[in-house]
């Protein structure tokens, strides 16, 4: 006797029957029919390229930490904004790493208006004037403890910091950026920044906040990057917001729109893909992720070993961004993308 012949099969009902005859893999069974209802989409316009910078001439530096990813001189940055304009890339992202001895514990020159930013600004809206070209006023990459701010008595300032960030927008935005993006996530600097670009005659430089920084341990291999990672005294949980807390991530986000901000950033993306459908859901304004260098290393490790497939996973985590509802994604893959995408 078959060990299954006492399963009573009678008064099972049939698939129609329990579906109601709604069976949801018939859009599901070609290619075509899954391209008419797919409800997401990843697109060229879609992307901002996040590029490090060094100082020096004809200097293409790798970043061990990152594969694929490189620290640039101005002259081979202006090249790669060309490249990325070729590829539809809408903006880029410069961040510095300047020599050691130009740190210091107030960050003082990010004042500089010929610092490696500012010079790289110039360069790129004087070669490629369609990109736009988006820039952080936040201080690690200029202080000589890896702080986002001015360190005083082991204590990072707030106001003092403010005014000085505020008045280093104004000198990017002087340079050629075209958004300025603050990281540094101390109280009140979007006010302070669009006060100090509107006074200054940049009423229409934008300013894209990064609203909600979380207190992250994916931040390693871009501190490496930008010089900070033997750098940093103690951790950033005194301004960085704590991973646990969802309404406070809120709350800055609201803040931040109130004094001024256009655009609202989560950082890092992939763990915080709540964070942005809550965002997006409360304040309808235009919402962007980070996906962070930890992020970015992370797929290329596990591809590198043969773990999984990098390009496939590449794409279902940017296309993770645009369903939890960002209208765009800062990612070190966007060259790569956008040419897969344009091929």
């Amino acid at each position: 006797m078959n060990k299954f012949s006492r399963i009573k099969t009678d008064t099972i009902r049939s698939v129609d029957e329990i579906t109601g005859s709604r069976r949801l893999r018939r859009m599901r069974k070609a290619p075509w029919s899954r391209r008419l209802v797919q409800e997401n989409h990843l697109r060229v316009d879609d992307l901002i390229w996040p590029i490090f910078l060094v100082e020096g001439e004809d200097r293409k530096e790798p970043v061990e930490a990152m594969p694929g990813v490189f620290r640039y001189s101005v002259d081979l940055a202006v090249r790669e904004a060309e490249r990325a304009a070729k590829l539809g890339i809408p903006a880029i992202a410069t961040f510095p790493n300047i020599g050691l001895g130009k740190r210091d514990a107030t960050g003082s020159a990010i004042l500089d208006p010929d610092n490696l930013i500012n010079q790289a600004s110039r360069s790129i809206k004087a070669a490629v004037p369609e990109i736009g070209i988006i820039t952080d006023v936040a201080l690690d990459p200029f202080t000589n403890h890896g702080h986002d701010g001015i360190l005083r008595d082991g204590i990072i300032v707030n106001d003092e910091t403010v005014a000085q960030v505020a008045e280093a927008a104004v000198l990017q935005a002087a340079a050629g950026a075209d958004i300025i993006a603050p990281s540094e996530m101390m109280d009140g600097r979007i006010g302070a920044i669009r006060d100090a670009l509107d006074a200054n005659g940049f009423q229409d430089v934008a300013i894209m906040s990064y609203a909600t920084k979380f207190a992250s341990a994916f931040y390693g291999p871009y501190r490496e990057a930008i010089g900070t990672g033997g750098l940093l005294k103690g951790d950033k949980k005194t301004y960085y917001v704590d991973p646990a807390n969802t309404d406070e991530a809120v709350r800055e986000a609201e803040q931040d729109l109130l004094e001024g901000a256009d655009m609202l950033m989560v950082k890092p993306g992939l763990p915080y893909l709540d964070i942005i459908h809550r965002l997006k859901d409360e304040f309808s304004i235009p919402t962007f992720a980070y996906q962070v260098s930890g992020e970015y290393s992370m797929i290329k490790a596990a591809a590198a070993n043969g773990w999984l497939d990098g390009e496939k996973a590449m794409l279902e985590t940017l296309l993770a961004f645009k369903r939890a509802g960002c209208d765009g994604i800062l990612t070190y893959f966007a060259p790569e993308v956008a040419q897969l995408l344009r091929d």
